[in-house]
């Protein structure tokens, strides 16, 4: 293996992942979703995934994706919480952003 490609995978795994709340919107129903999660970066990508496989558990949001499709749904990062020391103290703070966030919006959880 390379010096190059050792040091890029050592990068890869050192990077800072950030924790948050993210919304789902569809614009042909004006529904909203909200969600939790410790890595902002990556959750688009497996919900649209499993969305896009027709198995992601939250049903009114497939059934949303199924009839309307991917062209009608945008992905907004709603809050990035700060680096929490401990994952239970982080969990704990996601959990009560993302009711905060599903009560301003009117949101379901996904």
């Amino acid at each position: 293996m390379t010096s190059a490609r050792k040091a890029a995978i050592a990068a890869y795994k050192e990077r800072k992942t950030f924790a948050g709340i993210f919304l789902i919107r569809c614009k042909a129903t004006a529904e909203t979703w909200v969600g939790q999660t410790p890595n902002l970066e990556k959750i688009q990508n497996r919900i649209w995934f499993s969305l896009r496989q027709g198995s992601h558990p939250c049903r009114s949001l497939q059934t949303a994706w199924t009839a309307h499709g991917v062209d009608s749904f945008t992905f907004a990062e709603c809050e990035r919480l700060e680096e929490e020391e401990t994952p239970y103290v982080r969990d704990g703070l996601l959990k009560e952003r993302a009711v905060h966030w599903r009560e301003t919006l009117n949101a379901e959880a996904v």
